[in-house]
């Protein structure tokens, strides 16, 4: 899997000068469709709609959520209905289709030809399940060490998942209650104090469980160091804006946001890797629009489209092109962030089946309740 996703990432580098496709839609055919989008907060602008119904004819809307979580218990509450597209990380789609609330994608309705093959062949894993494609690979990014440089020392090169537990950096920590758990696993793993190899645990509950106990109880001992959790982008900001967060375990996003507000933020991965995840279009069981869907994940693989959404969000774009149409800011963010090194060193978020999930949600819930 690891391997996989590395060429992924190789490939979404060296691609960024390759355009797609022009883009063509049968207007009349298109005429008084709908879509009914529901994505991360902040994926979807205003000018990314205007322009798909400019060129689609097609009224999409779109309603924000937060965290996978709420995804997830939102289409289980509705049995896959009330939206036509979503977009959850790879690694969390075998869980949809064990609750049988997405349905296949018609892969030869999708032009491929605008998707980074590297994507495509990285989200195998996860996104064909049982030899059906549920997923078309948008975007990917990485969750690591945001900080503060003008009231924090750290060395750029030597940066470790500890140093956020470390007093003599500063007591305003922010994190993600249960991916800071997993930031300690590795941190913990590297010095070797894990009972079991983390990524090998994510396939058994007994050793998952058996780690776990060894993290939270470092996790709870350094809990006074920690200014604010997060569990949304808005709120990873806000710890920086007006918390007092001057170091924290958040999204690439959260870093490139606060930059470009001209705040003193960096963005670094750590020697244990920056956690990685890859996000895409899948389609509800019971979505009333799925001509609109194909139509939708058709316009995003073009440049314009792909560009729109990485100077939103500041992620990764997996659009052919769209790299090349993107801001100098934008791009230097990325060189800054990534070292070649940093880049072969990810950890790939592996499958989260529905019993890890439920473990890591009691242990995040004690964690935050200790």
């Amino acid at each position: 899997m690891s391997i996989s996703r590395r060429r992924f990432v190789q490939g979404a580098l060296a691609a960024g000068a390759v355009a797609s496709a022009p883009f063509y839609i049968n207007k009349s055919y298109a005429a008084s469709k709908e879509l009914r989008i529901y994505a991360w907060a902040g994926y979807i602008t205003d000018e990314m709609l205007a322009d798909f119904k400019a060129k689609t004819g097609i009224n999409a809307t779109f309603t924000p959520y937060g965290t996978n979580d709420e995804l997830m218990n939102s289409l289980r509450a509705t049995d896959g209905s009330g939206f036509d597209i979503i977009m959850p990380t790879v690694d969390r789609v075998p869980g949809y289709v064990d609750f049988g609330l997405v349905q296949p994608l018609d892969t030869k309705r999708i032009k491929w030809e605008g998707c980074l093959d590297s994507a495509i062949s990285g989200s195998e894993v996860g996104g064909v399940v049982k030899g059906e494609r549920y997923f078309a690979p948008s975007d990917w990014g990485t969750e690591a060490i945001t900080y503060n440089t003008e009231k924090t020392k750290l060395d750029r090169n030597n940066i470790s998942y500890g140093d956020l537990w470390n007093p003599e950096i500063g007591q305003g920590v922010t994190v993600r209650g249960h991916s800071a758990l997993v930031g300690i696993g590795l941190w913990l793993e590297k010095a070797g104090k894990l009972p079991f190899p983390l990524l090998d645990s994510y396939k058994n509950e007994k050793a998952m469980r058996a780690n776990f106990d060894v993290i939270l109880k470092v996790a709870i001992e350094h809990k006074g160091m920690i200014a604010q959790f997060w569990s949304t982008e808005n709120e990873a900001q806000g710890a920086f804006r007006t918390n007092g967060a001057i170091i924290g375990q958040t999204w690439d996003s959260t870093a490139f946001k606060l930059q470009s507000e001209g705040e003193p933020i960096a963005y670094a991965a750590p020697k244990e890797g920056a956690l990685a995840w890859m996000e895409g279009f899948v389609i509800p069981k019971n979505a009333n629009n799925v001509d609109s869907v194909y139509e939708f994940i058709n316009w995003y693989y073009t440049p314009d489209a792909g560009a729109m959404f990485v100077k939103s969000t500041g992620y990764n774009s997996t659009s052919k092109g769209a790299a090349e149409l993107l801001p100098e800011a934008t791009k230097k963010f990325f060189t800054d962030s990534y070292s070649d090194a940093d880049l072969k060193n990810l950890w790939w978020w592996p499958i989260q089946d529905p019993w890890y999930v439920a473990l890591r949600n009691e242990y995040q819930d004690r964690y935050l309740a200790a």
